[in-house]
């Protein structure tokens, strides 16, 4: 407790120092990010293959790619992010101006993930670092490798007088919560986000939370056989060519009609096996369950013995490599657990319907998801999933991509989380949008107050219908 109320008097003292506004040390704690994950990408490497088994193409692509981009999008906008944003005022204040000015929280405090121990600790810290901000990173101690790697690094990379990495478990992180941030960011369940929200509420601290939830897929009927075969090959690659289906926007289940429910495993079954080979446990391609607690979550959710019986595919598990199968599972009760809780894991549960439109009635009775994906190509259904459910974003015809899209916002809604960020979302996250305005002197227009009437009530009401022409002739002086 000590060391961590030093740790954020010192970062409180750097802030206050003015140290980390101007936009020069800003690019250079981009920039060292940068060296960071191209000096050490081989340790980037070893450290993911360590705590999830992933393998060096996944890691580029999900984790060491995603920061690279994120920073050198950074660096080309910083300075026009930081630009007072100059906003038009009503006539009857003339001569003025106003401007709406960025500007850094503070001391802020980054909660990682284990799914994607890297880039969710990295990409959320060039916001911060963009915006102005001291910071302090707290791990997920479920990848120790990934954690060491960042104590370790960041500090010969970084301003070590603005960035802190403060390693530990549940105890640290509740130590850390005790604290007033700034702003607090966390990525990760919604039981422990509730925690977070609750201790940021005593402080009226701002908080942005990456969370997560059953994330649905709907397989509309797709007249070309070919379309069929990309969407269920995207399918694929949504559910588990990411960390394993252990990621907060990886497809959740599908929602398919009855009809296709044979088509749809055939094709996925194909694929599973290009992707992954007849023993995927072989390939090297796929990643393993994070640690035993997640894996016997896991098989905990296929113990329900009419679940077994719904499996339609894999279904294999070995504890002691953490590896479970992808799996496939047709139709299981949807008052069963693996119905009502985030999977995230490598289980693909098929829903069918007897009429695709009663998927939005389906995802509706849900909570709100992080995203959707939707596979169609018919317009009108296009417009009723936007018109008619909520959810963090919604994709069409692929999956996971949205994440990728520095220009577009990265957040959840409802129980799927609270906040946005990447690219210069991510900037407008931990800033603080402070109002300036700016009057002259003269003309100096002085106006005769109380004894108030009817009469100068009506200019006042006039005020609010005629874009202040009221208030103007108020202030004129003008009377009955």
């Amino acid at each position: 407790m000590e060391e961590v109320e030093n740790s954020l008097g010192n970062l409180r003292q750097c802030f206050r120092s003015g140290r980390t506004r101007s936009v020069a040390w800003r690019k250079n704690q981009i920039r060292a990010v940068l060296k960071l994950i191209h000096d050490k990408e081989d340790a980037i490497f070893e450290a993911l293959q360590q705590d999830l088994g992933k393998h060096p193409v996944e890691t580029f692509r999900d984790e060491i790619g995603v920061v690279k981009k994120s920073a050198n999008y950074a660096l080309s906008n910083i300075k026009k992010w930081m630009a007072p944003k100059k906003q038009p005022l009503p006539l009857v204040f003339f001569p003025s101006k106003g401007e709406v000015l960025p500007e850094p929280y503070g001391v802020v405090l980054i909660f990682g993930s284990w799914n994607f121990p890297i880039s969710v600790a990295l990409d959320p810290l060039i916001g911060a670092l963009s915006a102005g901000n001291a910071v302090v990173i707290k791990p997920s101690e479920q990848a120790p490798a990934c954690a060491s790697f960042l104590a370790n690094m960041l500090p010969l990379y970084l301003d070590d007088s603005a960035i802190k990495v403060i390693l530990g478990g549940a105890n640290e992180s509740e130590q850390l919560l005790q604290h007033k941030w700034d702003k607090i960011f966390f990525t990760g369940s919604t039981r422990v986000a509730s925690r977070v929200m609750t201790a940021a509420a005593k402080h009226l601290t701002p908080v942005t939370l990456e969370l997560g939830g059953k994330c649905p897929a709907i397989l509309d009927s797709l007249s070309s056989p070919s379309d069929m075969k990309v969407a269920v090959k995207r399918i694929v690659g949504g559910k588990w060519g990411a960390c394993n289906g252990q990621a907060c926007i990886g497809i959740d289940y599908v929602l398919v009609e009855d009809k296709f429910k044979s088509t749809l495993i055939e094709i996925l079954q194909k694929y599973i096996k290009r992707f992954y080979g007849e023993n995927p446990r072989k390939s090297g391609s796929i990643s393993r369950i994070i640690n035993k607690n997640h894996f016997e979550r896991l098989q905990n959710l296929l113990k329900d013995p009419f679940v077994a019986d719904s499996i339609v595919h894999g279904g294999s598990l070995d504890e002691e490599a953490l590896y479970i199968e992808p799996t496939i599972l047709l139709n299981p009760p949807l008052n069963a657990d693996i119905m009502n809780e985030e999977i995230f894991g490598p289980l693909l549960p098929i829903i069918t319907v007897d009429n695709i439109r009663e998927s939005v009635d389906f995802i509706n009775s849900r909570p709100k998801p992080l995203a959707i994906y939707a596979f169609t190509k018919d317009e009108t259904f296009k417009r009723q999933i936007l018109a008619e459910t909520s959810s963090g974003s919604v994709t069409f015809n692929d999956a996971l991509v949205q994440f990728l899209c520095d220009t577009l916002p990265f957040g959840g809604v409802g129980q799927s989380g609270i906040g946005r960020y990447h690219g210069k979302y991510s900037f407008d996250t931990f800033s603080h949008e402070k109002t300036v305005m700016q009057r002259a002197f003269f003309p100096e227009l002085e106006p005769r107050y109380p004894p108030w009437n009817d009469f100068k009530l009506k200019f006042i009401r006039l005020a609010y219908d005629f874009d202040y022409l009221g208030l103007l002739l108020l202030m004129l002086n003008l009377k009955r």
